[in-house]
């Protein structure tokens, strides 16, 4: 056991180092990484790495332990090769989740006696169906200090069940997250596989500091509201360096829902998208629809996607309320895309009938450059709202090519205004030309 533990300080250092001293413009200093010099095994718990064998006992008893014995450092909870099949469970403060090389932890089916929690208040119901929600599968409410790393194992949602659920119209209850945070800060998520999960992926919600980078997250192309990462109400949060293809949103940054998210008041800001490469019949880059707590000071660079069904994509509706500004995207190249660019007030449902329809979203400060598209079906859609207009859009460098033949026109815009620069093929005209490529005064 003294080796394993030894081999295992090694990696952890060597991942720390190589976290730190590669690219200089990273997401590494955010968030520090921990080194626990307390380490456990599953094993040590009775845990059973044979994929039959239900492992809850061991994983709720494990991070008992480490809640309550409260190592100096925290403690390094080390899942070995091996499936591990479990109901969900909730993380501690001060605490590292290690999954080897070969770990799977995977979600069991057993949907009628998964726990049920409150709905988020900034969301008033859960988010399918009035009333509570599923619990995510590895949950963390107020916690901080917490890291999910390791060899790139995985994390196994098991979610066709709750998919055909969805398509059945059998769900009581809104469906579980595969990992979610709410109210807690100084996160990490780094070199995990996390695949399959019931709804969305990763839900930071009401949270600081959080980082994701190097991770691969894997869902069917047709499995419903399986986003990648979604940052929601939340401040100072890095994703980057990670490949994701699932059957919705990649990264879709998020604050809340119509009246209630007006009136919890959290904006997600400070947000930094980076080298995210990925495919989905969604969006790729999305900040949307459910806006009413404000989203802003969000920067999206170095995106690679393909066979998507829009590229770069902000939404929101009348009744969210709430504002969108400071949105930079950039250096992105997308393939096979319907649509390269969308910014429209028209999308996403409500929470019930109780909304504001005067509530109206503002729009503003949205720069688009360096992007560049082939097979693009159409160029964009710039569509604001008719009593509170979308401004200071700008669009610099864009090359956005279509398929041949296609009778689509390239740009349909309204309720707009802003400028653009070098934009191929020529913008609306709501968005004056530009003889300058700076955005600065948008």
């Amino acid at each position: 056991m003294g080796s394993l533990w030894l081999s295992l300080s090694l990696l952890i250092c060597l991942s720390y180092f190589s976290l730190s001293a590669s690219d200089p413009v990273t997401c590494s200093g955010i968030v520090p990484m921990r080194y626990r010099n307390d380490k456990i095994s599953i094993a040590d718990f009775g845990g059973v790495g044979d994929g039959v064998t239900l492992n809850t006992k061991a994983f709720r008893e494990a991070i008992y332990r480490i809640q309550h014995l409260k190592r100096r450092g925290g403690t390094l909870l080390y899942i070995p090769p091996g499936v591990y099949l479990t109901e969900s469970f909730n993380l501690t403060s001060h605490m590292t989740l290690y999954l080897a090389k070969g770990a799977v932890i995977r979600a069991t089916q057993d949907t009628r006696n998964w726990p049920l929690i409150a709905p988020l208040p900034s969301y008033g119901r859960g988010r399918e169906l009035p009333g509570g929600r599923c619990i995510s599968f590895i949950h963390g409410d107020g916690v901080h200090d917490v890291v999910i790393t390791g060899e790139n194992g995985t994390i196994d949602g098991q979610g066709d069940v709750w998919w055909n659920m969805w398509r059945q119209r059998t769900l009581q209850y809104t469906r579980p997250n595969l990992i979610e945070f709410m109210n807690s800060k100084n996160i990490i998520i780094s070199n995990v596989i996390f695949q399959n999960s019931p709804f969305w992926n990763i839900h930071p919600v009401y949270c600081s500091n959080v980082v994701v980078r190097y991770v691969t997250i894997l869902a069917p192309s047709d499995s419903p509201n399986t986003d990648g990462v979604d940052p929601d109400s939340s401040s100072n949060v890095c994703i980057e360096d990670s490949y994701i293809s699932t059957g919705d949103d990649l990264v879709a940054v998020k604050s809340g829902w119509d009246e209630y998210g007006i009136a919890y008041g959290r904006p997600s800001s400070d947000i930094t998208i980076r080298r995210i490469t990925g495919s989905s019949p969604f969006s790729g880059i999305a900040v949307g629809s459910e806006t009413s707590g404000g989203v802003e000071n969000v920067l999206a660079e170095h995106i690679n996607l393909h066979n998507m069904g829009v590229g770069i994509h902000i939404k929101t509706n009348i009744g969210r309320g709430g504002f969108i500004r400071n949105i930079t995207v950039s250096d992105v190249y997308m393939e096979k895309a319907r649509k390269g660019i969308k910014i429209a007030g028209d999308v996403g449902d409500h929470p019930d009938e109780k909304y504001n329809p005067n509530a109206l979203p503002v729009v503003k400060g949205i720069t688009f450059k360096d992007i560049w598209g082939v097979q693009v079906q159409q160029a964009g859609l710039i569509l604001g709202v008719k009593n509170s207009p979308f401004t200071g859009i700008c669009l610099s460098n864009i090359n956005l090519h279509g398929v041949t033949g296609s009778r689509t026109p390239p740009w349909k815009c309204s309720d707009v205004s802003g400028a653009a620069h070098l934009v191929s093929p020529l913008q609306c005209s709501e968005l004056s030309a530009q003889q300058t490529a700076s955005c600065t005064n948008y």
